[in-house]
């Protein structure tokens, strides 16, 4: 008897897997009991390997060894211009292999994307195999539609590392519709939009008989979640440098203490008005500590990103 196929959501910031049961597909919880997996990995001083959960709680006091976002990184070029905007903004170093190809540099090793993106892979395996009881060696894998057919290469490679047999690379758009059951309903057209940790995409899908085809497809492989993470914390950095006479880009420790209180805050202004964001010992100046105390109103936030909503229009 055939084993199960998983199927999982490799994602910028979270990742997930499901898996059929039945005809229903079901996300399976991790270790941890959360539906997503945070798409982080780190090397310990040991050099050991920590991924998910375990690598976010330790990235802000390992920074220069916690790599997230690699799905940004992977099948492009160091000199290309969304690598070169990007770089500055990471507390871990990029350099090129011989190829031109981007390499994540930690310590005195280099690592491809694929390699990082496996590690993902292997954890969500892990979970699957925790909720089935067998072992799983087939999955599908989804990518943002405009995805180019050398970073959906970049990623069945990633899955092979991971010593999965990758039977399917699926556009993320056709998969949000398969789990929302529009194949159940009457033959229809329908419009997608995917605006997820790193990536945005709009396809046109048309249904027939349970069929779909991709009409049309659009969007921004370098547009997400995070680049709202990131509008605030420049804001930040540059109200902090003007203030203090100290750029906040040049402590790796200090620029992760930002992108995680720029993330709590982008979550509490869905809901509140407004949010207070403390950083305190962010740096320290000629006359000792200095702190990071501001308040957020939701009105700052969009307005701080509008290019960005513009840029989905």
């Amino acid at each position: 008897m055939a084993g199960k196929i998983i199927g999982i959501d490799l994602g910028t910031t979270n990742s997930c897997v499901a898996v059929l049961e039945g005809s229903e597909p079901v996300v399976i919880h991790n270790q941890e009991g959360g539906r997503t997996t945070p798409s982080m990995v780190s090397w310990n001083a040991e050099g050991d390997i920590v991924v998910g959960a375990a690598s976010k709680r330790q990235m802000v006091t390992n920074p220069l060894r916690t790599v997230y976002g690699a799905k940004r990184l992977i099948g492009r070029k160091l000199v290309s211009g969304a690598i070169q905007q990007l770089a500055p903004t990471l507390p871990y170093g990029l350099t090129a292999a011989p190829n031109g190809d981007v390499r994540v540099k930690i310590a005195d090793h280099e690592y491809a994307p694929p390699e990082i993106s496996a590690h993902v892979l292997a954890k969500m395996r892990r979970v699957a195999e925790d909720y089935l009881g067998e072992t799983v060696g087939e999955c599908i894998i989804t990518v943002p539609a405009y995805f180019d057919d050398v970073q959906r290469q970049a990623t069945k490679d990633a899955g092979t590392i991971a010593g999965l047999t990758v039977r399917g690379i699926l556009n993320e758009p056709t998969a949000a519709a398969l789990a929302y059951g529009a194949h159940h309903q009457q033959d229809q057209r329908l419009a997608v939009f995917d605006l997820g940790g790193g990536t945005f995409d709009i396809s046109i899908l048309a249904i027939e008989s349970g069929v779909f085809e991709v009409l049309a497809t659009s969007g921004d492989t370098q547009l997400g979640g995070d680049d709202f993470d990131r509008a605030l914390a420049e804001l930040l950095i540059s109200e902090f440098d003007t203030m203090h006479g100290i750029d906040l880009r040049k402590d790796a420790v200090a620029l992760q203490r930002l992108k995680e209180a720029s993330e709590r805050a982008k979550i509490e202004l869905s809901a509140a008005m407004t949010t207070d964001l403390n950083l305190p010992f962010i740096a320290a100046g000629s006359s000792g500590p200095v702190h990071l105390q501001r308040e957020i109103s939701r009105g700052e936030f969009e307005a701080r990103c509008r290019p960005l909503l513009e840029r989905l229009l």
